[in-house]
């Protein structure tokens, strides 16, 4: 299996080093020949195991907003490149399609007000547990609706208080559609009426009216949108976009009386941030006076208060990167400099490239870093690309050799040992593995010299001098 491109720091160790010196220091030739194998001698040096890996900065965060609902830009109050604050208003959408969702929600939740018991099936009991069952699921279809819409709210204070109303709608419909259910009951043993069953179900259907109401309303109140973190603004394009309906179908199943006027209740009313969709190819950048789509992107703001790094492991070498990794990262924007940094996440799930390797994605925390000059390093900018040296692997005084003398022979690593005036085939166990040396954890000792140089032409029992 191959290995990910690597990199060794070797620092060596005063008295014990294994380096060539020079190989003609260390050359050992067999009769006289040029083409007779170049021997060192095994030392001792730390070695370090490098993983390389191409990185790129990024923000502490990026948000994308969209358009709550569709629209028109009536006021932008920022620039292409301003730095505004968390909760600072940004622009201002002019929806009358919002607008008026949130009057048929008044609407819908007016007329079941004013029903009576009386426009309910009263000949038999059956009719009223139908009935029952179908406002049951008809509240389950409507809820999941009115939350999925409230989620998406740009607004976190305006999410949160759409959420707390649905939730809020919820136990209420339970309470109600128990009291529904107890009135059947009596209904059933001949202690109450069918009267007081229908009444309890219109109840029951009076709390989806009011929850779409409610949302309905948020969607209207996140037409003033707001920054969702502080940051710079950077404008997308606009007037595109497939913003998904919300709420389209939230009191649709309403009885059948109802279900004409609601179907339409509350549609597309909800805005999301972050991934949202982005305008087609060409179109213009957003600016008053410009169309808008529910769901499409309005801008984007880009926490820069602080960077980290992301970079792209392969598979091959991912199982020797964990969390608290150093590593040194050499940016194309600042030559000769290189920053410290460490692993702070390994994600689980991989990234598949079209040519089909496999890669996983590495978080790391930047540190400072020193210019050649003694200047203190230029804080990266996001989207910078970098390269990222993961130091997995330190073995500090260790036996090792030049990794031109380690040979494969089937599946294990291999050297060529002097012993005594022969050469003999010896199998090792490597640990850290460097560009330059390699550690041996088993199979040679300091002090033995090994072939580093025309192992190819070495059979076993060669004679060295």
């Amino acid at each position: 299996m191959s290995r990910g491109k690597r990199r060794a720091a070797v620092l060596a160790v005063p008295l014990a080093a294994v380096v060539l010196v020079g190989a003609a220091a260390w050359a050992v030739t067999s009769g006289g020949d040029e083409t007779s194998p170049t021997l060192a001698t095994v030392g001792r040096a730390t070695v370090r195991e490098v993983v390389e890996a191409p990185g790129q900065v990024v923000a502490r965060a990026a948000v994308t907003v969209t358009s709550p609902a569709q629209g028109t830009v009536a006021e932008l109050r920022v620039a292409d490149g301003a730095r505004v604050e968390q909760g600072q208003v940004l622009l201002r959408i002019d929806s009358p399609t919002a607008r008026a969702r949130l009057e048929q929600a008044r609407q819908a939740d007016a007329q079941l007000a004013r029903s009576t018991p009386g426009a309910v099936d009263l000949r038999a009991p059956a009719s009223v547990q139908r009935q029952a069952a179908a406002t049951a699921k008809a509240a389950a279809d409507g809820f999941a609706s009115a939350r999925a819409a409230a989620e998406a709210i740009p607004d976190p204070a305006a999410r949160a208080q759409a959420l707390a109303t649905v939730t809020s709608a919820e136990s209420q419909f339970a309470v109600a559609q128990q009291a529904a259910q107890d009135s059947l009951d009596r209904l059933n043993a001949g202690a109450s009426s069918l009267t007081s069953a229908a009444a309890a179900l219109v109840d029951a259907q009076r709390l989806q009216t009011r929850a779409a109401i409610a949302v309905a309303q948020s969607t209207v109140d996140s037409l003033v949108v707001r920054a969702p973190v502080a940051g710079v603004v950077t404008f997308g394009a606009a007037g595109a976009g497939s913003g998904t309906s919300g709420l389209d179908d939230a009191l649709s199943a309403l009885p059948s009386g109802l279900a004409g006027q609601a179907s339409d209740l509350l549609g597309s009313a909800a805005g999301a941030v972050a991934g949202g969709s982005s305008g087609g190819a060409g179109t213009p950048v957003i600016a008053e006076g410009l169309p808008v789509s529910s769901g499409a992107s309005l801008l984007t703001v880009t926490d820069d208060s602080d960077v980290s790094l992301s970079a792209e492991v392969d598979e091959t070498d991912i199982l020797l990167v964990q969390r608290g990794t150093r590593a040194g990262v050499e940016l194309d924007a600042v030559p000769g400099t290189t920053y410290q940094a460490s692993v702070t996440s390994v994600e689980a799930n991989p990234a598949s490239s079209a040519a089909g390797s496999v890669s996983y994605r590495v978080r790391l925390r930047l540190g400072d870093a020193v210019t050649p000059d003694g200047s203190d390093a230029p804080t990266p900018r996001p989207g910078m690309s970098a390269v990222v040296d993961l130091r997995v692997r330190t073995a500090k005084d260790a036996v090792s050799v030049p990794a031109a003398a380690v040979f494969k022979v089937g599946d294990r690593d291999a050297v060529w040992v002097a012993e005594g005036h022969e050469l003999r085939r010896r199998m090792v166990s490597l640990g850290a593995q460097g560009e330059d040396l390699v550690q041996v954890v088993s199979g040679v000792e300091a002090g033995e010299r090994v072939v580093v140089s025309g192992a190819d032409r070495v059979h076993d029992g060669q004679h060295v001098a």
